[in-house]
């Protein structure tokens, strides 16, 4: 597959997307038992089907990107909040001339990455600024309608899925078929172009094709779609999307088989003690399964992602035909945890920047370019929107995750999955303000 097209709009976006999704150019990130046989034979009143997609966001730091860079008697330093401090070390330094060794990066506090600052254009830009300066500093900052406008955006997505259910309302087959632009076809060609083209980017099936379900017949396909708007990584990366694919479709399945969400989870992991454990944790938690008072309702999620096991809850409330986040309760279990307060910390940020892509933001395009500037049209969650977070940790995985991405990709699906709870409404494309409002 090509390098792909540059889209000037929405719908042509949406079109390659589509136009993917029924390609044949796919890679399975999972193919366990038969699935076509499984499928071949099943009565329409045991199918659940459903397409979803999500749209580009930015990373929408809240420091814009930024560095400071002074060449002066064949020495280039830069000050840089980065993610990837060697890759700037090579890279600056290739493109004022100079050896790698003759290059000194000191990374500052970030002021928010979230994957952004993994790539490392800002700090290349100040370095080339720097050669022609006369050994003077030089500082470039962006401002935040430049950041906004020319982000390594979280590509778009598009899924389609199908389950078939046996007599016992459980799923006996899954097929998912998962389109996007693949990220690292267009990080790798923007600093490394003289690579060869790769093969399957895992990236478009991470947090559906890696999920701990035991299903018999279960296949999860990626198809690149190819769209060259630049993109990266974005917090939790492919997880982030995918945790809003799989886990709202596995709540249509526990809906079509009449089976609690947190015990269809506790009957599709059993074989995983860790899964069960966190679900288990996040139930006694939030109450699971009290009787709430007229106008809320509460939303369930599962995702592994970064090694990390996170269940959590949702609970939301009708104000006035508005919707309301009330409070959210997280169990992760990451294994080993050396300092608790900052893994809680960062499971709480993961969760509200999730949320905060779930209830509103998206980056939008028209005559090849982004539509929004500023935090006036892409709007993080505000302090008043934040709703109260209560973390559990538990330490029994065999292995230690991470802590920085996890908690995101259940909160969407979370919030999703409480929303059709309360409303009855199965949205099914972010940001679930297309179709209901948020105090």
């Amino acid at each position: 597959m090509g390098r792909g097209s540059y889209p000037s709009n929405d719908a042509d976006i949406r079109k390659v997307l589509e136009d993917a999704l029924r390609g044949s150019d796919i890679s399975y990130g999972r193919n366990d038992g038969d699935v076509e046989m499984a499928f071949a034979d099943a009565p329409r009143e045991r199918l659940v089907e459903a397409d979803y997609s999500v749209p580009y966001l930015a990373h929408a730091t809240m420091e814009p990107m930024n560095a400071t860079a002074q060449l002066k008697d064949g020495r280039l330093d830069l000050w840089a909040p980065n993610q990837a401090p060697t890759l700037v070390r090579q890279l600056a330094a290739a493109a004022v001339g100079i050896e790698t060794e003759n290059c000194f990066v000191h990374t500052t506090y970030l002021g928010g990455g979230f994957g952004r600052r993994a790539d490392v254009d800002y700090a290349i830009y100040a370095a080339i600024v720097a050669k022609a300066a006369d050994g003077r500093p030089v500082q470039v900052t962006w401002t935040r309608e430049e950041d906004i406008g020319q982000d390594m955006y979280r590509p778009a997505a598009a899924g389609r899925f199908r389950a078939r259910l046996g007599d016992d309302g459980l799923p006996v087959a899954v097929d998912m078929r998962i389109a996007a632009p693949s990220i690292m076809g267009s990080v790798l060609p923007r600093y490394f172009p003289s690579l060869p083209s790769f093969g399957p980017d895992k990236t478009i099936t991470d947090g559906s094709a890696d999920q701990p379900y035991a299903i018999a017949n279960y296949r999860v396909g990626g198809i690149k779609a190819p769209v060259s708007i630049p993109v990266g990584f974005w917090r939790s990366v492919g997880s982030s999307f995918n945790g809003f694919f799989h886990e709202s479709f596995m709540d249509e399945i526990a809906v079509a088989g009449k089976f609690d969400p947190l015990d269809l989870r506790r009957k599709l992991m059993a074989d995983h003690p860790t899964a069960v454990n966190v679900i288990d944790k996040v139930g006694a938690m939030s109450r699971w399964g009290e009787t709430l008072p007229a106008g809320k309702a509460k939303g369930f999620a599962f995702t592994l992602s970064f090694g990390t096991w996170v269940a959590e809850v949702v609970q939301v409330e009708d104000v006035g035909g508005k919707i309301r986040i009330e409070k959210v309760w997280c169990a992760a279990d990451p294994g080993q945890v050396m300092d608790p307060s900052i893994f809680e910390a960062q499971m709480m940020s993961g969760i509200v920047y999730g949320l905060s892509s779930a209830i509103g933001e998206e980056i939008t395009f028209a005559d090849g370019a982004a539509r929004q500037s500023n935090f006036h049209d892409y709007a993080p969650m505000r302090m008043p929107q934040c709703p109260a977070i209560e973390v559990g940790l538990l330490e029994t995985a065999h292995r230690m995750g991470g802590a920085g991405e996890p908690g995101t990709p259940p909160s969407i699906p979370a919030l999703a999955n409480a929303v059709h709870a309360l409303t009855g409404k199965r949205i099914r494309a972010m940001p679930l303000s297309k179709e209901v409002e948020f105090v």
